[in-house]
């Protein structure tokens, strides 16, 4: 089994999460944001939205300059609405899966560069960078919605157990 083969479980899990809190994602509320200082809850979605397909880029690149100094800086796909950024997901996670899937150690244990305007922002192995920069940044993004759905009265969806909007019964519980 390769590295990459590994993390299938883990990927599938946090994808499931990731999917099942996008699913809530109430349109009519694409533009509130708890604090001036925050993003819209659209745009948090739309990022975490995307995030699969840095597992992709990761794997099938040796760096990202965002911000290039001689060309266009990185834009996002700009997305709309809940049924968008489920197309992107999904589309990004079956990409991803793949990907992760048919790396090789190798690979997979090659350096990775984030640069930004040509400055290196940072090196690391591929295999740490699908960890921190994307599974472990989703994780946190996914976090920030469920605070977001709390505060609009979204029901939180259960990600590593029930959540207080989707308790079981004591004697569901007790059984389990």
């Amino acid at each position: 089994m390769t590295i990459g083969q590994s993390m299938l479980s883990e990927f599938d899990q946090e994808m499931a999460g990731t999917r099942k809190t996008i699913e809530r994602l109430p349109d009519q509320q694409w533009n509130w944001k708890p604090h001036d200082k925050s993003g819209t809850v659209g745009w948090l979605a739309s990022h975490l939205a995307t995030m699969p397909g840095w597992i992709t880029m990761t794997l099938q690149t040796d760096q990202l300059d965002y911000a290039p100094v001689d060309g266009p800086a990185y834009v996002p796909p700009k997305l709309e609405n809940r049924q968008q950024l489920l197309a992107e997901f999904d589309k990004g996670v079956t990409e991803a899966r793949k990907a992760l899937a048919g790396a090789s150690d190798p690979d997979i244990l090659k350096d990775w560069t984030l640069l930004a305007g040509g400055q290196t922002i940072f090196t690391m192995p591929r295999v740490a960078c699908l960890r921190g920069m994307v599974l472990n940044h989703m994780i946190h993004h996914r976090a920030q919605l469920t605070v977001y759905y709390r505060l609009l009265n979204v029901p939180v969806p259960g990600l590593y157990g029930p959540s207080a909007d989707e308790t079981q019964p004591a004697a569901d519980a007790a059984a389990n």
